[in-house]
Order: C-alpha cells, then structure tokens, then sequence
C-alpha cells in the first residue's frame, strides 16, 4: 500500500461518480483550519477500515490523498515496531524505534509528486539515510538491489542498490516536522525523494537486500520500477530535489 497513491486501473465508474459527490460536500469544509485538522483526523481514520479505497482518492487538509491497498492495517508504536535488515548481509539488524532515533538524523524539504497528477509543495522529511543502515549490516559484493516490505501484510516496494545508497532516500521517522503518524506510515517510512511517491512505501517492516530487483506492488500492475519525477510513467512533472 502507499498513502498518496494511484488509483488501481479498472476501478468501476460508479465509484468515481460516489468519490465526485464526497468531493462537493467537502470542498467547504477544508476552507476552515479548525475543521480541517478534523477532516485530516477523520480521513486518516477511515482510511484504515475502508476496503473500497474511495477515501484514498480524497484530499485532506495537507493536500496529500490516503490510499490503502489492505483493508486494515495494523497500528505499531514504540514498543511493538521493529525494522528488520538482512538478505544479502553479515550483519543482519532489527532496530526498534528508539534505536532508530537514536543514530543520526537528515532533515530534507522536498515537493511531494504523485503519479496520478497532485503535489504537495515544501514538505519536510526527516530520518535515517538509508545508505546508513546498509552499511552498518554490511552489504555483500553479490547484492544489487533492495525489496521493501510493510507491515500492513500487503505493500512492498524495491530499489537498486545505488539508488538506495543515495542521500536523499531516508527511512522517515517524521514529516512536516511531526513524528510520523499512523495514516502517513508511521512509525516509519520509506521516503525517496527525487522519485513518484509509490516508492515511498509506509509502514515499513523490512529492509531485504538481494541480487537483483523483484518489482513492487505497483510495478506489477503497470507503473515504472524506475519511478524517477518527470522521467518515467510518461509523466514530465518538475523534478522534486
């Protein structure tokens, strides 16, 4: 699953026609701050318990759009998450949250691309450069790519091992300047920003390096495992860094 993401092709013309009303109703609601933050509360909600994904084709207050490929997702915090690296490593590692916060921490302020055509200007991310953890578990020579996997049993999401080594791929622990909440993929996710934001896996449970890329879950169904902003999906937005 992803939160700010493309519709499934084939979705039925129904549900866009549904997903137009809810649209209408709220378009005055998002005007008031007060009842705004609501919105974003109650959308984040539902998201969560809602199978259809019509509330993921909404925009909150953020301007960003929540999208679920699984009916329900979990909820980790501090004491229950954990993040496993291994594969393709001697030294494989599972952090908790607190170890996580613990090692040195990137601030990045980037747009956020969506495939599907939104974009959310100036948004701050802040983590663990992933490059950082790679080496700390120590890479073999055999290893050419990354398979992320998520702890809502569904999303995964890969990179090429140099892709993954870049500075501006992080495993976010907080966005906006807030800790990652739980509809946006806490209590950590990936963030790759100078790619669509399909790559940006939420919920992430494991970091597994292999020998070659295994295409993600919507790479599978159609859209570029080089997802780069402006030169892939037939797309020529702006780049984002």
């Amino acid at each position: 699953m992803n939160d700010e993401h493309p519709e499934e092709r084939g979705t039925p013309i129904g549900r866009r026609v549904f997903l137009g009303t809810l649209a209408l109703g709220a378009a005055g609601v998002v005007a008031a701050p007060p009842l705004q933050r609501g919105l974003e509360a109650f959308l984040g909600g539902a998201a969560d318990k809602d199978p259809t994904g019509l509330t993921g084709l909404l925009p909150n207050g953020g301007g960003f759009r929540y999208y679920s490929v699984a009916s329900s997702v979990p909820r980790k915090d501090a004491g229950s998450y954990r993040l496993t690296v291994d594969g393709l490593v001697d030294r494989p590692t599972t952090y908790t949250l607190d170890d996580l916060k613990a090692l040195p921490q990137t601030r990045m302020v980037r747009d956020v691309q969506c495939v599907t055509g939104w974009r959310v200007p100036d948004t701050s991310f802040e983590g663990v450069r992933l490059s950082r953890l790679l080496d700390a578990a120590r890479v073999r020579p055999t290893a050419k790519a990354i398979r992320f996997t998520c702890f809502d049993g569904t999303y995964t999401e890969s990179l090429t091992l140099s892709q993954a080594r870049r500075a501006d791929v992080l495993v976010a622990l907080r966005m906006q300047d807030k800790d990652l909440g739980h509809s946006h993929g806490g209590p950590a996710r990936l963030y790759v920003a100078p790619m669509y934001f399909y790559k940006s896996a939420k919920w992430l449970s494991g970091i597994t390096v292999t020998d070659e890329v295994r295409p993600g879950y919507w790479e599978k169904r159609g859209y570029d495992v080089d997802a780069w902003v402006g030169r892939s999906n037939g797309r020529d937005d702006a780049p984002t860094s």
